[in-house]
């Protein structure tokens, strides 16, 4: 009798009708097969992989997409839930019915001629009951060796599967790259998401944003828990204790920074569990514990360098996994090198191959590499990885960062009264936009818990999901809300930020440990500048007072858009956050 397994690829190999089947089973042989085949490969005109300097970066390849297919597709991301309010109006809905029509007529017949690989995965570590059981199916060579690197892919997948039908089932294939057929539908009550038309990480490897966080999120409603757009740290302190953190950031936020952060406070260390997505339980006696679903980086490049995140550019020249890959970043041809704009400080290099192909050149303008190419990277290849990564467990939580990149109203940190008002200063982020996403970049957009595009329900009913976990848990961690980006009235950075973000790092965990007072405004609870520690730092007085200051003026546009952005979800919004608002309206009033 077939396992449950075994009837998904039968039907897949049906719908599809590949010239062959491929089921991976994670080894490095298999690793190494799959690379070279894709150095042979063209498509789209293009060489599927190029081995990049083994010198300089180890097992490293390099990809190039189509110039259409280079972020995420939210206008053509769907949720498709039996009623468009189950949706929500954060979300491009779809009827199930029509969209699985729609989608299985575009999948028929799309990988004749090609190969279809079937990826068993693990999205956690194998021993954690919070772990989840997958299966994607892809035409995509490229996907399924990112997808090696992404999660734990191969035998031990199928073993954890075994005779269920409990797995997440992923539907993929790139088919012609055609912008008008690229559509990307998430069931979340049948666990599934099928993509087509794109080959770009956030679009392609379904465990990632689609599986993790859309469908996480989901499940994690229905079951008591959280799948959020968070890294995860563990903090270390001169005595040598450690305080672990999440932190919640939109994509180019400093996110992948935060997470593998060199303090610049003397004993103090950052451990690195991950970079992007963090499953959160109630665990032991009522605690928050989280651990990283994910077992790789898929980092933006440009902005990454040896100054801003050294200990990323470590991981990248590390050869303890097979392979890491780089695409749509330049090419230097003078040493066979990706290179991007912020990777040092020295010169563009005279020999540059762009991100499309073309030799570059310097007077045109634009950059060299796109300015959202990436790197995927395992995160065993990472100096500062935590001893506890793999714990099944998780990690206790004592405190949450939200951040976002503001240019003025936001001061540089300010800490929550408690977790229901953290969960209303959590549900008004506005981050101004990046390249991380298709459409215009640099307006600002309200994104709640960094989580708009990648929530699975109607977002006022997730809001309530927070709430609800603050009832149940036992022992809630502070939340802070921290803006990096604060700018002068010349348009400059006021707070200097990367390895100097350690300094507001410590303030948190002293306020976590009850070690230093704070100061009471109309938002939560400010730093007292005497409260921080600058040591070696050089910044006046007159420029800290402006980085924490309140301008009511701007808080009261805030809160225009805050009711703008709210009154979409109607009834939805909780009565808590819809009173927490009134009641900052009404101290920013006065």
């Amino acid at each position: 009798m077939l396992t449950h397994i075994e009837l998904f690829i039968n039907e897949m190999r049906e719908l599809f009708l590949p010239d062959e089947v491929y089921v991976m089973d994670g080894t490095q042989e298999e690793a190494e097969k799959l690379v070279s085949l894709a150095e042979k490969s063209v498509v789209d005109e293009k060489v599927v992989l190029k081995k990049l300097n083994g010198q300089e970066y180890p097992n490293s390849y390099y990809h190039r997409s189509n110039p259409n297919d280079v972020a995420r597709t939210e206008h053509l991301t769907f949720v498709c839930t039996p009623t468009k309010e189950e949706a929500g109006p954060n979300n491009n809905w779809l009827d199930p019915i029509e969209a699985k029509n729609k989608m299985n007529s575009i999948f028929k017949v799309a990988m004749k001629g090609r190969t279809m690989y079937v990826i068993p995965f693990i999205m956690g570590t194998p021993k954690s009951k919070y772990a989840k059981n997958c299966v994607q199916i892809t035409d995509s060579v490229y996907v399924a060796l990112s997808m090696r690197v992404m999660s734990r892919v191969g035998k031990q997948a199928i073993e954890r599967i075994g005779t269920s039908s409990g797995f997440f089932r992923g539907i993929h294939s790139m088919g012609d790259i055609n912008p008008d057929r690229r559509f990307i539908m998430h069931f979340p009550q049948e666990n599934l998401v099928m993509s087509f038309g794109s080959g770009y990480g956030g679009n392609a490897l379904l465990g990632k944003k689609c599986y993790s966080l859309r469908i996480g999120s989901y499940l994690g409603y229905k079951e008591g828990w959280l799948a959020e757009h968070m890294i995860i740290i563990g903090v270390q302190a001169p005595n040598g204790k450690i305080t672990y953190l999440l932190g919640a950031f939109p994509s180019a936020c400093g996110k992948t920074n935060l997470a593998m952060l060199e303090p610049v406070l003397k004993g103090y260390k950052v451990w690195t569990l991950g970079d992007d997505i963090a499953w959160i339980n109630i665990g032991e006696e009522g605690q928050l514990y989280a651990i990283n679903p994910e077992a790789g980086f898929f980092g933006v490049a440009p902005g990454t360098g040896i100054k801003t995140n050294p200990i990323m550019m470590e991981t990248l020249k590390n050869d303890k996994f097979f392979p890491t890959l780089f695409t749509n970043t330049a090419v230097d041809n003078s040493n066979n090198t990706p290179w991007w704009e912020g990777l040092t400080d020295d010169e563009i290099p005279s020999d540059l191959t762009d991100w499309q192909g073309r030799k570059y050149d310097k007077n045109s303008g634009q950059p060299a590499a796109h300015p959202n190419s990436r790197f995927t990277v395992s995160i065993y290849n990472c100096p500062t990885l935590s001893p506890e990564y793999d714990n099944p467990k998780g990690v206790p939580i004592s405190g949450i960062i939200f951040g976002g990149r503001r240019k003025s109203t936001i001061p540089l940190v300010y800490e929550a009264k408690d977790w229901n008002s953290g969960v209303f200063t959590a549900s008004i982020i506005g981050s101004e936009t990046t390249a991380a996403a298709s459409g215009q970049v640099g307006t600002v957009r309200r994104d709640p818990m960094a989580m708009l595009p990648f929530c699975g329900y109607n977002m006022g009913d997730y809001f309530q999901h927070w709430l609800n976990i603050g009832k149940k848990a036992k022992k809630l961690p502070k939340i802070f809300m921290v803006n990096w980006f604060r700018k002068d009235d010349d348009g400059k950075f006021m707070w200097p930020g990367f390895r100097d973000n350690s300094r507001i790092i410590k303030w948190i965990i002293d306020r976590i440990e009850c070690k230093v007072d704070a100061a009471e405004c109309e938002i939560g609870l400010l730093p007292k500048i005497d409260s921080l520690d600058l040591t070696g730092l050089d910044i006046d007085k007159e420029v800290l007072e402006k980085l924490l200051k309140i301008d009511k003026n701007d808080w009261k546009k805030e809160i225009e858009m805050i009711e703008e952005f709210y009154a979409k979800f109607g009834d939805k919004i909780p009565k808590e956050l819809k009173d927490y608002l009134l009641e900052l309206k009404n101290k920013v009033a006065l």
